[in-house]
């Protein structure tokens, strides 16, 4: 707080220079507060759309079970089976040639899905022709 001074023209002059002093610290404050708040955003999209991108997966479903849960690196990827269920992450390859790889790796589909949708009777032809 100001004292108070006989001369009033003193007392502005004085207010407006803590005024003036303050401000650039409050700028700055804004200024980093800003910059923080950007980065924390820009790395939570990041980090949710390499969650979003893990999560996609190919799933097949085998005409005869495994006898065993099995694991295999099928196209670089690990594909894990138990019974008639598969699934792996997906791959960047061709869903084509990683479904003719799976049925190499655990035998014939009766479905392969991808995150875009299940083959028709004719991929899943030309998948198990593979075997």
């Amino acid at each position: 707080m100001i004292p108070a001074c006989k001369d009033e023209s003193k007392a502005q002059r004085g207010m407006i220079m803590l005024t003036a002093t303050a401000n650039p610290l409050s700028r700055t404050l804004l200024a980093a507060g800003l910059a923080f708040v950007g980065t924390v955003t820009s790395f939570a999209a990041t980090t949710s759309t390499a969650q979003a991108q893990t999560a996609k997966v190919y799933t097949a479903t085998l005409a005869q079970p495994v006898a065993d849960p099995a694991r295999k690196v099928v196209n670089g990827v690990q594909w894990s089976c138990t019974g008639t269920e598969c699934s792996g992450r997906v791959d960047g390859a061709a869903p084509i040639n990683t479904c003719t790889r799976v049925v190499k790796a655990f035998g014939q589909v009766t479905k392969f899905a991808t995150p875009k949708g299940e083959f028709d009777a004719d991929k899943l032809a030309r998948c198990n022709a593979a075997a």
